[in-house]
């Protein structure tokens, strides 16, 4: 190869993939259109500004951008060096929170430091796909095993999800639960060990779906929301109702009628219902579109990735934000019992919005080493 090729070739591997960051860039754009459609209304009756959330929102989304791409200019390797102290940071952090945490309707899910708030579980799911992704990539023949190598690890993402869980923050846990078998089974994990430790961990978790009375309400009213319609009911009626109004092209952008103070905060978890009403069928498939297309960018930089560790960090990244999305469009649609599931990219929520981008770029300094 001549010197002028070993330049060019270089030059390639140090560009990120504009691809993914294009689809990115499209899911962010998207999301803060809509947060301002969903908002406008309950930011007007609520503080007498239609721009309350989206101004916040979209100084969140500037900061997470700047931070996403100081973070593509940072060596992936830097991580596996840190990945140690990430996690024991981040169960400090976990630890911290149920002892001095901010509680907010019945939770303890924020700490605060003046006038920055964040939830610790957010900085949990990140550690723990690094975590995992070192450790994988360092004990090549770990998951061979179920006692001594399959085991440990479940015992690990349990003890993070536990933490999580205990908030309490029963989707939070299930997230980085399924976030951490599909970094496992990407890793090579054999599917008997799924079996086998399904047999216990799976009633564990239904026990602890109806452990607590709003949980168990909430699994009553998914089996029939409409037997206490003013009630128990109301939020996933009224997501019902908003879906089913929109049909193939929507009322139109804006024009939501069930985020006039009939969706309990529409900007959030439940804005997919809004796209839905405004934007019709053509609208929601778009945003499932994107998070098809930003998974298929990610698994095929995972594919190209130069080691173990960045493609199972590529994976655990991808799957966290397909397992929320999937979780937060099944909720709305009454596919499952209702969860406080943000949808990635679209809710309203900064340190989350902040938090996904700072991953975005990590897979960005990773698209920097593939040859794609």
């Amino acid at each position: 190869m001549s010197v002028i090729q070993k330049s060019k070739s270089k030059e390639k591997l140090n560009k990120i993939d504009y691809s993914f960051l294009l689809v990115v860039f499209a899911l962010l754009a998207y999301g803060l259109i809509m947060v301002f459609s969903a908002s406008s209304a309950t930011a007007h009756y609520q503080f007498g500004d239609a721009y309350y959330f989206i101004k916040r929102q979209f100084i969140w989304a500037v900061i997470g951008i700047g931070i996403m791409f100081v973070v593509s200019r940072i060596p992936y390797k830097t991580l596996y060096k840190y990945a140690l102290h990430i996690m024991a940071i981040s169960v400090v952090l976990l630890v911290a929170v149920l002892l001095v945490g901010t509680t907010v309707k019945g939770a303890k899910r924020w700490l605060g430091f003046g006038f920055i708030s964040f939830q610790p579980s957010e900085i949990a799911k990140f550690a723990i796909i690094i975590f995992l992704a070192r450790s994988l990539a360092s004990y090549k023949d770990a998951l061979k095993t179920f006692k001594l190598g399959f085991l440990p690890y479940i015992g690990i993402i349990g003890f993070v999800a536990g933490l999580v869980f205990l908030e309490p923050h029963f989707s939070g846990a299930m997230v980085i639960g399924l976030t951490g078998v599909i970094m496992l089974w990407a890793a090579g994990a054999k599917f008997t060990h799924f079996i086998n430790i399904g047999i216990f961990v799976l009633p564990v978790i239904g026990f602890a779906a109806i452990g607590a009375d709003y949980r168990a309400k909430r699994l009553v009213t998914f089996l029939d929301p409409f037997k206490d319609v003013t009630g128990d009911g109301w939020q996933i009626v009224q997501s019902l109702y908003a879906i089913g109004s929109g049909g193939l092209f929507g009322m139109g952008l804006g024009q939501s009628r069930q985020k006039f103070l009939y969706l309990p905060e529409p900007q959030n978890d439940f804005i997919f219902s809004v796209i839905c009403e405004e934007l019709g069928f053509i609208g929601a498939l778009l945003v499932v579109f994107l998070f098809v297309l930003l998974i298929w960018k990610g698994i095929k930089i995972a594919i190209n990735a130069p080691d173990k560790f960045s493609s199972l960090t590529v994976i655990g990244i991808i799957g966290l934000i397909a397992v929320q999305a999937v979780l937060n469009i099944a909720v709305v649609t009454s596919s499952m019992p209702a969860t406080g599931m943000p949808l990635p990219f679209f809710s309203y929520g900064g340190t989350s919005l902040v938090f996904i981008l700072a991953q975005m770029g990590v897979i960005l300094s990773i698209s920097r080493e593939c040859e794609l």
